[in-house]
């Protein structure tokens, strides 16, 4: 392990009740927001730029670099919201946290809210969460009951109130400017930026968009403070980090550990390949990031060290792939994904997922030619950096890539009249 790590962010997971505000009072919960409130807004802004936490939800932005762009000014409302809305093929982790740990992440939005002196905080979960959905609105009420929540919180004089919002289950309301619109009762499509969410968001007024294990690293760094935080992870990728590994391993789940780590040390800590089948392929940030082989077992698993090898560490979705599957059917089942999830708005993304799926799928059937690939890796460079948001750049990356790695693979399915065998 790149540092030994006591858990934080699940330390509380496995406590009975561990949802209920009594266990978490009980676990240091909501002394936190007792030193924020005694502080600044300026102060926890800054002592969140010095802890180094970047963003969580895939673009690794530094977050306290993102609240000073919030105006010092009241003139318009500041709102915060939580970007809780995980639907990246492979991604678990924010899901668990909000089960387990909810009042963590209310504590976490009371002190962010604080910091950016917002009064009103919203929380937008995935519509299918519907545990998830009611667990966050049950914490909620506990936190308006014991007076975290609502009018001079422990007689600070600061005011918030947080919502719960849950979508309709559209992926591209992942994207930030996308959720504002479906919070504002639109059709979820992402923006065109600028302006950016800090001038002009939520209702047209000044917004923070975060996620939710950036918000819920929060308290502890308030409690701990930076120096602690920036001793666990890489220097410039400090803290702890929740994996969700998934696939062909033994034990699948949600693994804590500082960034920096590397998925050898991973597949220890969840018992190794599933059945002692080697390692095939697997996806660092969930299956918007270009794919990694097993030559890059010791590549670490943080913002710079997932780049310099070709990839991006995203959400942390490691999806695991043995010897047993197809590559070019692999790929296929994504681009199907990125095709039903792709919001239209654009004429890139709309046709360009389109007719991905259309050549991948006549491929995988084996009715595939040579030129095929040349034509999706064209497509690929006319899709990649013209659409609106993220979405085309993730849906052309394991195409991409997977050609790089695994070029033959998808050769053998032009040259052969039958589909090849493809693993699940």
């Amino acid at each position: 392990m790149t540092d030994p790590l006591t858990p934080v962010l699940t330390k509380r997971w496995l406590s009975p009740n561990s949802w209920r505000l009594e266990t978490y009072e009980a676990l240091e919960g909501y002394t936190a927001i007792r030193k924020a409130l005694a502080g600044t807004p300026e102060q926890l802004v800054q002592l969140v730029k010095d802890s180094g936490l970047r963003g969580r939800g895939g673009a690794g932005f530094p977050a306290g670099l993102k609240w000073s762009f919030m105006p010092p000014n009241e003139d318009k409302p500041h709102y915060l919201v939580v970007n809780a809305d995980e639907g990246e093929p492979g991604t678990c982790k924010d899901i668990p946290l909000m089960m387990a740990d909810p009042h963590s992440l209310i504590e976490g939005c009371i002190i962010a809210s604080y910091a950016m002196r917002s009064h009103h905080c919203f929380i937008y979960v995935r519509g299918e969460a519907l545990h998830c959905n009611r667990r966050l609105n049950a914490a909620v009420r506990e936190a308006y009951r014991a007076g975290y929540l609502g009018k001079n919180i422990l007689g600070s004089g600061f005011d918030l109130d947080i919502t719960i919002h849950a979508g309709a289950g559209a992926y591209i309301c992942g994207e930030e400017t996308a959720l504002l619109d479906s919070l504002e009762g639109r059709r979820g499509q992402p923006r065109l930026k600028p302006p950016f969410p800090a001038a002009a968001g939520l209702y047209a007024a000044p917004t923070t968009v975060n996620n939710v294990e950036t918000i819920a690293s929060v308290p502890f760094i308030v409690n701990a403070g930076s120096d602690w935080f920036r001793k666990m992870g890489r220097e410039k990728s400090p803290g702890p980090k929740i994996f969700s590994i998934s696939g062909h391993v033994e034990l699948p789940g949600q693994y804590e550990a500082p960034l920096g780590t590397t998925l050898r040390e991973l597949l220890d800590l969840c018992g190794g390949m599933k059945d002692g089948i080697p390692l095939k392929f697997w996806t660092p940030g969930g299956s918007s990031t270009p794919l990694f082989t097993a030559e890059h077992l010791d590549v670490p698993l943080d913002f710079e060290g997932a780049a310099e090898a070709g990839s991006m560490l995203g959400t942390t979705a490691i999806q695991v792939f043995n010897e047993t599957v197809s590559v070019p059917w692999a790929v296929m089942k994504w681009t199907q994904f990125y095709k039903h999830e792709s919001c239209g708005k654009c004429t890139p993304c709309r046709e360009g997922t389109y007719w991905l799926d259309q050549i991948l799928e006549r491929m995988v059937d084996g009715r595939g030619t040579e030129e095929d690939i040349d034509t999706l890796l064209d497509l690929c460079d006319n899709i990649f950096g013209r659409a609106f948001c993220a979405l085309a750049d993730g849906a052309v990356s394991p195409v991409v890539s997977g050609i790089k790695y695994f070029r033959d693979e998808f050769l053998a399915l032009c040259r052969s009249n039958k589909p090849e065998l493809v693993g699940a």
